[in-house]
Order: structure tokens, then C-alpha cells, then sequence
């Protein structure tokens, strides 16, 4: 059986460079096995696996719960991390050389998390995420620090319209002096979404400018929904 890393080697790179480009996410199917789903879920519980265990309602966030796994992470996390972000870094440097700011990302992860160290930031910023019915997640940006990569993954463990109802993924664009676009998206178990952790350029009449992005999850209607969330920058805390 390949690993993730060898079935992410083969996915259409182009393709996902030509969708982040033009819309700011692009959807990666397949990714993880049902297996590897079931695994992932059943880790939810074991404490020692993760550094900090965040209550959605606490922190207005919205109404769920999320754990942020701790160092180190699982193999199966790491080659995810390790293989998309070797991908994603020459799409991000594109994105900050057409708007004209100065910020370059090394071309391994491992680089980048050794930039990250230098700066303070040292916590792990992978997280398991559990809705129930009710549950949902307000729109937001995840930046943890000075240092934070512009894109981002997430992976979905269940199978929508099986395991839950509702809970769709939501991205908004806020185009400078237009009013908001929401993408309302519904991948399947196993599927790997990348998007935009801040913003994403779009060429306009006079140059590149910034559509701004947030995300979040709509309530879910029924069953529970459990999502891998990939930040491939670290947190101060």
C-alpha cells in the first residue's frame, strides 16, 4: 500500500496551482483512506496525543470543540504536512511577488518551522476539530503570530450526508468596495481542501490586488463531524 505521501505525489499539482491562483482553495480528492479517516477519529480521545483542548462556546469561536496535537505529530501528519507544503511554497511566494511584498517562504517545511522557532513560535498548530448537531464555526483567519503561511489544509474524516447533515465548509471573499462572495463547499470523506489563510491576489484593471478571505463551518443539522485541520505555521503558545 503507498503512503500519503506517495498518493500525494501523484495528484494533478498543476491543476491545484491553476485553481489556488484563480479562486484562493482548490479541492484534493482522496487523499486519506477510510482507514486512515476511521484512525484519525478514534485518536480523539487519547489525551496524551495533544497539547491543548479548546471549547468552540467558550471563546464565542461557535459551538464544538478542537485539540491541537502536539510534538511530535503522527508520521501520517507529517508526511501530509511535509509533501503539500513543498507544493504550496511556490504558489505562495508567486501570490507575494504579483502584490509586491517583500516576505519569500523557504521551499521545505522544515525550513519554515526553524523560522518559526526563531521568532518564538514553537507550538504545533494541528488540530483535530468535533461538531455535533448544532455545532458550527464563526468565520475567522488562523495566523498564531508574526509568521504564518498563507494557505492551509483540511482534511474530512466523515462522510457528509451519511454521518451528518449540514456543516458545510464556508469560504468568504471580500473584494475591495464590492459586497461579499461566500463559497459553500461540501467535500467527501478523505478529500483535502487548500485555501487561503488570509488572502489570495486577483489582477484587476491596474495591477494585483487583495481579496480578502475568512472560513468557517455552517451549523450542522444532524450526526457528528470530525475535520484535520493542517497550518503549516507554529503558535507562540
Amino acid at each position: 500500500m503507498k503512503t500519503v505521501a506517495e498518493r500525494l505525489q501523484e495528484k494533478d499539482w498543476e491543476q491545484v496551482t491553476d485553481h489556488m491562483h484563480d479562486q484562493g482553495y482548490a479541492l484534493v480528492r482522496q487523499v486519506l483512506t477510510h482507514k486512515e479517516c476511521d484512525e484519525l477519529i478514534a485518536t480523539y480521545d487519547a489525551d496524551s496525543t495533544y497539547r491543548k483542548t479548546i471549547s468552540m462556546e467558550r471563546y464565542r469561536f461557535g459551538a464544538g470543540e478542537y485539540k491541537y496535537f502536539q510534538y511530535p505529530l503522527p508520521d501520517l501528519i507529517t508526511q501530509i504536512r511535509e509533501t503539500v507544503y513543498s507544493h504550496l511554497a511556490p504558489i505562495a511566494n508567486k501570490w507575494m511577488e504579483v502584490l509586491q511584498i517583500e516576505q519569500r517562504f523557504p521551499a521545505t517545511h522544515e525550513a519554515l518551522k526553524l523560522h518559526c522557532r526563531e521568532k518564538g513560535q514553537d507550538k504545533p498548530t494541528i488540530l483535530i476539530l468535533k461538531y455535533g448537531s448544532g455545532g458550527f464555526n464563526t468565520l475567522h483567519q488562523d495566523l498564531y503570530g508574526d509568521v504564518w503561511f498563507p494557505m492551509q489544509a483540511v482534511l474530512f474524516l466523515n462522510e457528509a450526508g451519511e454521518d451528518y447533515t449540514g456543516g458545510e465548509f464556508v469560504l468568504t471573499e471580500q473584494i475591495p468596495r464590492a459586497q461579499s462572495k461566500a463559497n459553500v463547499l461540501q467535500p467527501r470523506r478523505g478529500d483535502m481542501l487548500l485555501f487561503t489563510t488570509n488572502f489570495r491576489p486577483a489582477k484587476g484593471s491596474r495591477g494585483y490586488y487583495r481579496v480578502n478571505m475568512k472560513h468557517g463551518v455552517s451549523p450542522l443539522h444532524s450526526g457528528q463531524r470530525h475535520t484535520l485541520g493542517i497550518i503549516f505555521h507554529d503558535a507562540l503558545s
